[in-house]
């Protein structure tokens, strides 16, 4: 039984694409795990810089607690 030419054709057509789009595919998800992988450095440094914004207000309020704590009993005339 002899090839089909357009059959054979088809095949090959149907073949290319098929590659053309998986290597589209690859390509894009390369794209997105770099995003990715860039994403999550910033959200670790957003980290680190929200650690350190409550480590400063930590110590805010322990010195406002401290003052106000040093002004109790403190008559208000004798300032």
């Amino acid at each position: 039984m002899p090839e089909d030419p357009v059959a054979h054709s088809e095949l090959a057509a149907l073949t290319r694409r098929f590659e053309e789009v998986t290597e589209k595919h690859d390509r894009e998800f390369g794209i997105i795990k770099s995003d990715l992988t860039a994403v999550r450095l910033q959200i670790g440094n957003l980290d680190q810089k929200v650690e350190a914004l409550d480590a400063k207000i930590d110590r805010n309020q322990a010195q406002i607690i401290e003052l106000l704590t040093q002004l109790v009993g403190q008559r208000p005339d004798a300032g």
